[in-house]
């Protein structure tokens, strides 16, 4: 076929020619809107669902930083957790303990110096020892009001204050939180040098458990040291549970080195401790105050009645009397 044919050929067919390239650019759209790209997708809620706790979806960056990477994470599993599972954690522990202790005084009563109060006293802790449990108890006070504001305040203050008085409290309680973590840290860490030597576990803390410590029946006082098996639990519970919070409260204060799981869990671990914390030091509380005669003045003023230590750390008196270092005095007058 000559090049001229060829062009003639395309002369008379460029009408029909025309027709089924307009054909084939108007149907082309028709037949791509007819296919959806998303319907075998994922959707978002079945993703969520897939994803395990402490698993993300993360994408492709350029920059050293690989948590920006992160697109989604996993995380209802730890938000139902706090809002749900540790409100209640917090409710019972506190008012279960509450409930405990008054049902306590209202059996028990007062627990008294059997022997009455007598005319001379006795140094029981120095100043040293007395400043680091009051720098830990004080700070603990602090951080639980602040810290129970986290989970409570919306529910129990909001109301109350009106979102804006609310708001204001809510970010000076956080800057409070933060920084009288770091003067609770120095307590934990005072009252573990101060007292660690005392509190070692012993055959003598068995049978004062044993005894029920003297605690559910009159005239009855098993023999102690310096630190009865009671006093002993709540030291190492001060102790491991001030770790723990310590540690936690650090990695939320200073979360760059970590990942979003790793601040959940944290997070998590802060919120129990504390909240068991609260609870046990609402029972130290207790005994140490209006729950046994003279045993405040132990943190008050350093000494305490000669019966009571007799009754209650009869063999720490018997060991410092030996030792030649306890100088029994009379009421009013400074120890020597």
């Amino acid at each position: 076929m000559s090049f001229s044919r060829f062009l003639r050929g395309c002369q008379v067919k460029s009408g029909f020619g025309a027709l089924l390239l307009a054909a084939f650019f108007m149907a082309a759209p028709v037949a791509a809107q007819s296919v959806n790209p998303t319907a075998q997708s994922v959707k978002e809620e079945q993703l969520m669902q897939a994803l395990k706790p402490g698993e993300q979806i993360s994408g492709r960056i350029s920059i050293p930083d690989p948590k920006a990477a992160g697109l989604i994470q996993s995380g209802r599993e730890w938000r139902a957790f706090n809002q749900e599972t540790l409100h209640a954690l917090g409710t019972w522990t506190f008012l279960g303990m509450v409930a405990l202790l008054i049902g306590f005084y209202l059996m028990r009563g007062k627990i008294r110096i059997d022997a009455g109060p007598s005319n001379q006293r006795i140094l029981r802790f120095n100043m040293v020892e007395r400043f680091a449990h009051w720098l830990s108890a004080v700070s603990f006070i602090i951080l639980a009001i602040t810290g129970a504001n986290v989970t409570f305040g919306k529910l129990l203050l909001a109301p109350v204050m009106g979102p804006e008085a609310f708001a204001a409290w809510a970010q000076y309680a956080k800057y409070i939180h933060n920084y009288v973590g770091f003067a609770f840290m120095a307590g934990v860490l005072l009252v573990f040098l101060v007292w660690v030597k005392d509190n070692l576990p012993n055959a003598v803390d068995l049978r004062w458990f044993a005894a029920g410590g003297g605690l559910l029946s009159k005239g009855s006082h098993p023999p102690a040291k310096r630190f009865n098996g009671g006093q002993k639990i709540v030291f190492w519970s001060v102790v491991i549970g001030g770790f723990l919070l310590s540690l936690s409260g650090w990695y939320l204060l200073f979360p760059y080195s970590t990942t979003l799981a790793d601040v959940q869990w944290h997070a998590t671990i802060h919120g129990v401790t504390a909240y068991v914390m609260i609870a046990l030091m609402l029972a130290h509380a207790y005994i140490g105050s209006i729950g046994m005669e003279g045993a405040f003045d132990a943190m008050g003023s350093g000494e305490v009645d000669l019966n009571w230590a007799k009754e209650h750390h009869s063999l720490w008196v018997e060991e410092e009397m030996k030792k030649g270092t306890l100088h029994p005095h009379a009421a009013g007058q400074p120890a020597e």
